[in-house]
């Protein structure tokens, strides 16, 4: 079986609870570890939630990165999906376990989109017309 995609849902326990309710860190976290991974940035957007809290999302054209934080437990919830075999998403789960200074995190990978490729050949990602325009 072949997979169109990996996603990889992280729990960040024991992090710095300012670091977790800061937006502009959030954002300039997720973005650099996208960047380290050599993932293709389209867009983002975060939001400052009253009093606690950041929920935010990378979207990359190999899919996306989203997080979820709740300082005042010391608690991030990240999501990281790609397609394609042309990045490593466990950069972007490590790099960010640095960042929020992660003292214990869980980590589970899936694989979505499974179909079965004849022996020999391998499951093709199409680009959208606008990705073959660019």
């Amino acid at each position: 079986m072949e997979a169109l995609g990996r996603q990889i849902l992280v729990e960040y326990y024991d992090c710095d609870e300012s670091k977790l309710n800061d937006v502009s860190y959030i954002e300039n976290s997720l973005i650099q570890a996208t960047k380290t991974s050599r993932a293709t940035i389209i867009s983002h957007t975060f939001h400052k939630f009253s009093p606690y809290g950041v929920s935010g999302v990378v979207v990359i054209a190999e899919s996306h990165v989203a997080i979820h934080t709740w300082p005042e437990y010391n608690y991030a919830a990240v999501d990281i999906f790609t397609c394609g075999d042309t990045i490593d998403p466990w950069i972007i789960q490590e790099e960010l376990k640095e960042y929020f200074e992660s003292k214990n995190a869980s980590s589970m990978e899936m694989k979505r989109g499974l179909f079965k490729v004849p022996q020999g050949q391998r499951l093709m990602f199409k680009p959208s017309a606008e990705q073959e325009a660019s």
